[in-house]
This record gives C-alpha cells, sequence and structure tokens, in this order.
C-alpha cells in the first residue's frame, strides 16, 4: 500500500523525538545519522531521504532545539522588573526539561563556532534576545525600578551573567540547584535595582 500524508507526518515525528532523544542523551557531539537510526529501529539509509548530509541533520537538530525552546513553557511577563526577572528565569536549567534544552545548547556551540553560517545564526539569536531583554529593562527603568544607564549594555550584563550561570549550574548541578539559581540571579538583580525599588521589595 501506498503511504499516506499522515504516515509521512507520523515518521517525521517520530524522527523528530529519536534527533532529540539522541541529542539529550549524547550531546551535540553524539549528533550522528548512525546514533539517529540506532534510536529510531531503523537503517541509516533510510534516514538519508531526511537528511542526505550531516550539515542538513545538523541544520535540522539546531531548528529543532529552537522550536522546542519557544515551545517550553514561560513566565507570566509581567511588569517592570519583575518582567526583566522571569525573562532570565526562563533562560536558567530549573527544570529536568530545561536543564536538557540547555545542555543541548551549550553542547551546539562547538558547532556552530566552527560553521559561520550557523555561527552568525547564533550570533543572530543571542542579539534578538539582547533586544527583548533591553525593553524590559527600559520599562524597569521608567517605572523607578532600575538604575538609569544605557538599557542595551544592562541587558547585554544580564544576558551574560545569566548565561555564564546555565553553564555552572550544568557542570555542577548540585552546587548550582534551582533554588541556588534563583538566589544569585535576585542578587544580580539587586545590584541593578533602584534604592527605591530594593526598600519596596523588602517591605513586600
Amino acid at each position: 500500500m501506498p503511504r499516506t500524508k499522515g504516515d509521512h507526518e507520523a515518521r517525521r515525528r517520530d524522527v523528530s523525538e529519536a534527533v532529540w532523544q539522541v541529542m539529550a542523551t549524547r550531546g551535540f557531539a553524539g549528533l550522528t545519522l548512525r546514533a539517529v537510526a540506532a534510536e529510531l529501529g531503523a537503517t541509516t539509509g533510510l534516514l538519508t531521504h531526511y537528511f542526505p548530509t550531516k550539515r542538513t541533520l545538523v541544520t535540522y537538530a539546531l531548528d529543532l532545539l529552537e522550536q522546542r525552546t519557544i515551545a517550553r513553557p514561560r513566565r507570566p511577563a509581567g511588569k517592570g522588573l519583575i518582567a526583566l526577572r522571569h525573562a532570565l528565569m526562563d533562560i536558567l536549567p530549573l527544570t529536568p526539561e530545561a536543564a536538557d534544552s540547555n545542555r543541548i545548547w551549550v553542547s551546539s556551540w562547538d558547532a556552530a563556532l566552527s560553521d559561520g553560517e550557523l555561527s552568525a545564526d547564533y550570533a543572530r539569536k543571542y542579539a534578538q534576545s539582547r533586544d527583548k531583554l533591553r525593553d524590559r529593562v527600559a520599562a524597569a527603568q521608567e517605572l523607578g525600578e532600575l538604575l538609569p544607564g544605557n538599557p542595551a549594555h544592562i541587558a547585554a550584563g544580564a544576558q551574560s551573567f545569566t548565561l555564564g550561570l546555565v553553564v555552572q549550574a550544568l557542570f555542577d548541578p548540585a552546587a548550582f540547584a534551582p533554588q541556588r539559581q534563583v538566589e544569585l540571579l535576585d542578587d544580580y538583580l539587586a545590584t541593578l535595582a533602584a534604592p527605591c525599588s530594593s526598600n519596596n521589595d523588602r517591605s513586600a
């Protein structure tokens, strides 16, 4: 019997799940056609219909990672400083799902750095993230919750701090448990907060 569109879509979902499982368990360095085929219980020949080259597999995996990251549940945005805090908390590996996603992102950096096109794409994605953080910083400054300063510079610092914390938590989850990550983030944000905002937070 000929395959239907539903069969094809189901197979693509199976392939996507296999790619994800390989990345989650072996990291990006372990992402190969053979590993995906083994996870799928199929032959590498079948996978070449989806990924004729290793680069097409890598590109697909990165797209899949981005899609799953975007689809991850997010905290309510809120307003002002709380909106910035929530955006940064959404980056941290505070849940097993977020830890898996971050582990794959970090393991993919080597592949991205060795490919000019992928590297440029990553730079664009991180710049977009900074732009969103910049807008939240500016909104918090307008409310008097953050000290004055260049919102773009503050956003870059916040992003850099949070990504550094991600790496520490992935390497030493016992020392950087979720509660500890949140404590460190709050300590960092306290250094940016306007005095009146800090007083209000303590009295809340």
